[in-house]
């Protein structure tokens, strides 16, 4: 049943990237709009308080990189080095983080919803507040969350606790 419903969850976020995928085509958006960087050494960057939709920091080294407040919906960070990034406060909400390494990295505040991050190591990170709704995740690294999970998402409302499904 688990896997039947991990492969239901798997096709539905497909579906919707390829549906945002057709919305950006349809709507005029030009590539040029949003920056790409793959495999780009970003050590540092601050990328605080941007709209970076559209991004890709796929396989980038975003150490001590700083999103505070960023709107990154939609972006992919799929493999990106983020650790001892600041997340506080960003929207990365439908974002990719699979095999993205978020060791260290603070996500107070963030929201993360629906963002697909299965494979994505979490240790030691700092979740107060965040928001964890419909985020795809193992089994064993969302119960390692919910050891620390605390506090209320300020833009959503939600408790932490809540959108992890701890117990």
């Amino acid at each position: 049943m688990k896997i039947q419903a991990f492969m239901l969850r798997n096709f539905i976020f497909k579906v919707i990237n390829i549906l945002l995928c057709l919305a950006l085509i349809f709507s005029g958006a030009s590539a040029a709009s949003a920056d790409v960087y793959v495999k780009a050494f970003l050590e540092g960057a601050n990328f605080s308080g941007r709209s970076l939709q559209g991004y890709q920091f796929n396989e980038s080294d975003l150490r001590n990189a700083s999103f505070v407040n960023a709107d990154a919906q939609g972006v992919s960070f799929f493999a990106a080095n983020m650790k001892e990034a600041n997340l506080t406060g960003a929207n990365l909400s439908y974002s990719t983080l699979d095999n993205a390494r978020l060791d260290k990295a603070n996500l107070t505040n963030a929201v993360i919803e629906g963002s697909f991050a299965y494979g994505t190591s979490f240790n030691n990170v700092i979740i107060d507040g965040a928001d964890f709704t419909d985020v795809d995740l193992r089994t064993p690294i969302r119960q390692k969350l919910c050891k620390s999970a605390k506090g209320q998402n300020p833009t959503t409302g939600r408790l932490t606790r809540d959108t992890l499904e701890c117990d």
